[in-house]
């Protein structure tokens, strides 16, 4: 894609309504409109063009990406890097063991103190039901405040790596590999997706990727169908949107017991383990009360539970039974291997290994994801910025 190409695609980003992104925040992709997704994807696939055609995306001069993760990440963590360094902006980790949170500094002091010189702020905090998010809301009020006191020279925005809600760089970076996967986002329309709870031996996995997947696909006019075992239910109130949405979007949403009946016909598989809402809100009213004794008990449960399906696996069978034995097979990496990082997980190691490169391509699109919000969120004629950029004249190498 040359630099025509680039530019007729700043042309279409310029007719999307991007206002409403200027110096907000991204949280959850249902409280974007279908223009600012579309934005989202459009600036994203510019900006991978432009490095692609050796042309420097920096934006910024100076100024920071605050980071914060009290999750442990890889993708995430080095896409975020990426994103901000992609755009000139150098990355700050925060790391709550080593700063004045130890010592009782609270979240509005700590948050105006880290944001003197920051553009952007990026959070994981995935782990506790109804902690995350809430984190998240809190930061973001603080910075507020202290913009508008004249503390802070600007209001750094936050950009949501993962919370126990929503996992919004990754289903965006999983939609734009399906878009170009099938050639448009034009050719979506009618796709079934199964979003399959499968097996993990290990306990706690957030539920925020299958409510992030079901939350955002279900715009697009897919067949979206949600499988899992009893008892490994989802938030009702993400179901509700995916349902909300394949109204508005002419598709479908429902809910399964069965992989086996999930996978039937199935243009895109996404078998994925996560822990049951009932057991993670037990496990942060444990944390909540110090109980960790009992977090022992509660886990052991789980694993337990958990072993009761091991046959919910991605197998080369189950994949027979895809559309044409060829559906586009997705994930959020790590996955569980069977045979090769645990005895039996979520998929089987010669369907991992046959999908692996679409895999890896799947995992490329997030730098350029979270990049895309950055940028929206910092600039309110974000196709006029690019222009400028483009006419810049700048290599990124010389």
């Amino acid at each position: 894609m040359g630099r025509s190409e680039i530019d007729k695609m700043i042309q279409e980003l310029k007719k999307l309504g991007t206002g409403g992104m200027y110096l907000n925040d991204f949280l959850h992709t249902w409280n974007k409109d279908d223009d600012e997704i579309s934005a989202v994807f459009k600036t994203a696939d510019i900006l991978r063009s432009m490095r692609e055609n050796n042309i420097s995306t920096k934006a910024f001069d100076s100024g920071l990406g605050i980071s914060l993760f009290r999750d442990n990440s890889t993708r995430t963590r080095f896409s975020y890097a990426s994103a901000c360094n992609l755009l000139g902006l150098e990355v700050q980790d925060l790391d709550e063991g080593k700063s004045q949170v130890a010592h009782g500094e609270t979240v509005r002091e700590t948050a105006n103190m880290i944001s003197f010189m920051a553009d952007v702020i990026g959070i994981r905090d995935d782990m506790y039901i109804g902690k995350g998010h809430t984190y998240m809301k809190e930061v973001a009020a603080a910075v507020q405040e202290g913009y508008e006191d004249g503390i802070l020279e600007q209001r750094p925005t936050l950009v949501n790596l993962q919370c126990d809600i929503d996992h919004p760089t990754q289903s965006m970076s999983d939609m734009l590999h399906i878009i170009h996967h099938f050639g448009g986002v034009e050719n979506l329309k009618g796709k079934k997706i199964a979003m399959s709870w499968a097996y993990s031996p290990s306990y706690g996995k957030p539920l925020s990727v299958p409510q992030g997947i079901i939350g955002l696909f279900s715009r697009f006019g897919m067949d979206v169908v949600l499988a899992h075992p009893e008892g490994y239910s989802v938030m009702a109130e993400v179901e509700d949107i995916a349902r909300e949405n394949s109204v508005k979007s002419g598709g479908s949403y429902s809910r399964v017991d069965s992989m086996k009946e999930a996978f039937a016909d199935a243009d895109i598989v996404y078998p994925k383990s996560w822990a049951p809402f009932a057991v993670m809100e037990e496990r942060t009213q444990l944390v909540e009360k110090r109980q960790f004794d009992d977090l022992g008990a509660l886990e052991n449960r789980c694993l337990a539970n958990n072993a009761e399906f091991m046959d919910w696996e991605c197998t080369e069978e189950l994949m027979k039974t895809t559309r044409n034995g060829e559906a586009l097979y997705m994930h959020c990496l790590p996955a569980d291997i069977s045979k090769v990082s645990c005895e039996k997980g979520e998929v089987a190691a010669s369907v991992f290994d046959r999908y692996r490169i679409p895999l890896y391509k799947e995992a490329s699109y997030k730098p350029y994801i979270i990049a895309a919000m950055i940028f929206l969120s910092k600039f309110g004629n974000p196709a006029e910025t690019m222009e400028k950029i483009m006419g810049s004249g700048n290599n990124r190498i010389l």
